[in-house]
């Protein structure tokens, strides 16, 4: 078994996740107490955010290839990062080590195709929803990607940010989701990403009628897809 490095802390909510479902899974395959090599550097979010309430991009891409190498000197074959914005710097990170970098949203694209799907609503930060990093890196693939309007992207930004980093989830939350998502359904979206690594803390499958796409849970099961990769 192939160890894995997460970037983890971004949020912690979500690297408990990842931590959990990485060793669910290998559990599922091996049986008995068998559990997952897993290496985890988990960063300061608060720090991050801090940073991107300024704008410094730079100073939070040296954290990360930081704790990239980090996770590479300490063993790790691969290494993934626990959250969807900070894939604004997947190819800084990818550039700082000599192992592979197991990217996000290349696993959700993989999924969405294979699905057959085409057109997509996209929930995120708004970082996320706004900038190329992440929607481009889709369109690429030949996925169309729909995001809300303003206010939606507001909300679906305020209630990550103050709610579900902090580990709260509320029906008020849930509805306005849906609300957004069903107005995307509307416009077209065959299926929606849930493009933060928090989001499935508050949205799931049977809440909707159009197909959900877990950025989280797709991330696991690559990442264990790798971990039993020959080495």
């Amino acid at each position: 078994m192939k160890t894995v490095g997460i970037i983890g802390g971004l949020s912690p909510e979500s690297t408990i996740l990842y931590y959990q479902g990485i060793n669910q899974g290998v559990r599922a395959r091996l049986g008995g107490h068998h559990a997952g090599r897993v290496l985890i550097d988990s960063l300061d979010f608060g720090e991050f955010v801090a940073l991107k309430e300024k704008g410094d991009w730079e100073k939070q891409s040296k954290l990360l290839c930081n704790a990239a190498r980090n996770l590479e000197k300490g063993g790790a074959d691969f290494i993934i990062l626990a959250t969807n914005t900070m894939h604004k710097m997947a190819e800084d990170i990818t550039a700082s080590v000599s192992i592979s970098f197991l990217h996000l949203a290349d696993a959700t694209a993989d999924q969405i195709i294979a699905d057959e799907i085409n057109t997509v609503a996209l929930l995120g930060t708004r970082y996320t929803m706004e900038l190329d990093f992440y929607k481009g890196r889709l369109e690429s693939k030949g996925i169309d990607v729909l995001i809300p309007d303003d206010q939606g992207r507001a909300d679906v930004h305020n209630i990550i940010y103050d709610e579900l980093c902090n580990g709260k989830v509320s029906d008020r939350s849930r509805a306005r989701y849906i609300e957004i998502i069903n107005q995307l359904r509307d416009q077209g979206a065959q299926g929606v990403i849930l493009g933060c690594t928090e989001i499935g803390m508050l949205i799931k499958a049977s809440d909707l009628d159009i197909q959900v796409f877990d950025t989280t849970e797709i991330h696991i099961q690559a990442a264990l897809n790798t971990m039993f990769e020959e080495l």
